[in-house]
């Protein structure tokens, strides 16, 4: 009974620490990134105006990012919930870095999914932003 209590335990300790793991992927906009790699003034909703308007993407990770390029996949949600390709964006990036951040544009409001690669397609994190006019 003990033996089976303590592998309970066991199992539900590494459980736990993986799924602290995965959540400490994130993605969050921001209006900008302090030099230690912290959000400044995070949100998910971003008011630009009819000219466009630029943000922050942070992300960071638990672990190094292995890869030297990062892939940025864009998609538009309409009301339906359902997700229209809007554009890919491409960053350089160092093997070690465990927390990165690139600015975009936005030019049109709405709601948006962004999905965040490296070289190999391999998922990173994702997140959602909602743009509206002034």
């Amino acid at each position: 009974m003990k033996l089976r209590i303590a592998l309970a335990v066991v199992v539900l300790a590494f459980a736990l620490g993986k799924t602290g793991e995965l959540a400490a992927q994130s993605l969050q906009f921001c209006e900008n990134v302090s030099g230690a790699g912290e959000s400044i003034n995070p949100s998910t909703l971003f008011n630009i105006d009819q000219k466009g308007g630029s943000l922050k993407m942070l992300i960071t990770l638990p672990y190094r990012l292995g890869s030297t390029q990062v892939i940025y996949d864009i998609y538009r949600v309409d009301p339906t919930g359902e997700e229209k390709y809007d554009n890919t964006i491409y960053q350089d990036s160092d093997a070690e870095w465990t927390w990165f951040w690139k600015e975009v544009t936005f030019y049109s409001a709405g709601r948006y999914n962004v999905y965040v690669y490296d070289k190999d397609r391999n998922f990173l994190t994702s997140g959602q932003v909602r743009i509206q006019y002034y």
